[in-house]
């Protein structure tokens, strides 16, 4: 008897044991769609979300694990042939699909005069189409174009559209010299002063939105774009990080650029995580800059941080003898020494001692980077070594 009502109260999960690789940004998306594209509601468990609503209303429970579902289950207004329609959707349009090609704008600090394709990578550089807004001296706009697996569910296809634009963008502001950057998710508003008119004697101040639009056809494609007559220059890659700068020749690429971009996306889905991290703190060191350099130097530590392995014991077998033995990872301090000592070894050991207690003491609220004061305009402080 108490079998029976162990296993009538049992929670049921309903996703799959086989939809090991079910993405959960993705699922999140289809049932919001599926069930009355309600956001949904809490109901005194913060891990547990009632689409569309709780209560009465309760079609499906989500549960959430480090901010990924761990579970479905059926709420109280459950519907199984409602759900069977859903879990066919799953089935055969999260996990199947046929290439398609998304594009979308991103910035370069340089002129971006030509295209580039990445054979293996599939992913293109395009000049902004004509009569997109361009201005000499800004970020120039560019088409980045590049290949996700299509569904048949557009809201689906367009969620991976910008998911990838905005990894990829910041993938290659970390490969190509100069910054390359997108829209960010979320637009600033702010003061600003708008060019006007020539002979107009005061500045046009106006209250303007971040934003940027210009022609892009369709943002989705069965194939490439046909690339432009002018071709981007290839640079091999000692020359490439060693003297190509802002010297007005436009945006070259390093030859080993499609090579770069297939050893990210051959990355696990564990090691890509922890390299989009780290591109996202890269990211935020410039956009931080003109606010405070505190913080963005704090976000640069970060994008080294988000490379190395945390502290901890790892158990593992030994390779000849299978005996299990033991491995403790170092701390964070020394995680980010021995980082820097392998791959800067040039800075000189007085400052490499200083790098990571600046960093906490920034994040601790016990340091500020002296401009950061805005006391002593136009010194330079030592930290800017």
């Amino acid at each position: 008897m108490w079998v029976a009502s162990y296993i009538l109260v049992m929670p049921r999960n309903l996703i799959e044991p086989t939809w090991t690789d079910l993405d959960s940004d993705e699922l999140r998306l289809l049932l919001r769609e599926r069930f009355d594209g309600g956001r949904g509601q809490y109901d005194g468990d913060d891990e547990k979300l009632h689409l569309p609503a709780a209560g009465a209303r309760s079609r499906i429970v989500l549960t959430f694990a480090d901010s990924k579902i761990a579970s479905v289950e059926p709420g109280v207004a459950f519907d199984a042939a409602e759900w069977e329609g859903v879990r066919q959707e799953i089935q055969h349009s999260l996990f199947t699909g046929v290439p398609k090609v998304g594009r979308d704008y991103s910035f370069s600090l340089f002129p971006v005069q030509g295209s580039w394709r990445g054979a293996r990578s599939g992913v293109q550089i395009l000049p902004a189409s004509e009569g997109a807004p361009r201005s000499g001296g800004a970020d120039d706009p560019f088409i980045l174009e590049f290949p996700i697996k299509g569904s048949n569910l557009w809201f689906i296809d367009n969620h991976r559209r910008i998911r990838e634009h905005r990894k990829l963008t910041l993938l290659l502001n970390t490969l190509l010299v100069g910054r390359t950057s997108c829209l960010p998710q979320r637009h600033a508003h702010f003061w600003a002063s708008v060019p006007t008119e020539e002979g107009r004697p005061f500045p046009n101040i106006q209250w303007v939105e971040e934003w940027y639009d210009g022609p892009l056809d369709s943002i989705l494609l069965d194939g490439h774009t046909p690339p432009s007559d002018t071709r981007i220059a290839e640079v091999e890659p000692d020359e490439y990080y060693t003297k190509v700068g802002n010297d007005g020749r436009g945006l070259r690429v390093p030859a080993d650029l499609d090579d770069a971009i297939c050893c990210y996306l051959g990355l696990s889905p564990y090691d890509r995580a922890k390299f989009d991290r780290a591109t996202f703190w890269l990211d935020m060191t410039s956009r931080q800059w003109t606010l405070s350099v505190s913080a963005a130097f704090a976000a640069l530590v970060s994008a080294i941080e988000a490379l190395t392995e945390r502290g901890d014991i790892h158990h593992f077998a030994c390779p000849k003898c299978g005996e299990q033995t033991q491995h403790e990872v170092p701390g964070a301090t020394r995680r980010f020494k021995d980082f820097i000592d392998t791959y800067a070894p040039d800075i000189g050991t007085a400052g490499r001692s200083k790098l990571y207690p600046l960093r906490s003491g920034i994040l601790h609220g016990s340091k500020l980077i002296e401009i950061d004061y805005a006391l002593a305009f136009g010194w330079d402080p030592p930290w800017w070594n």
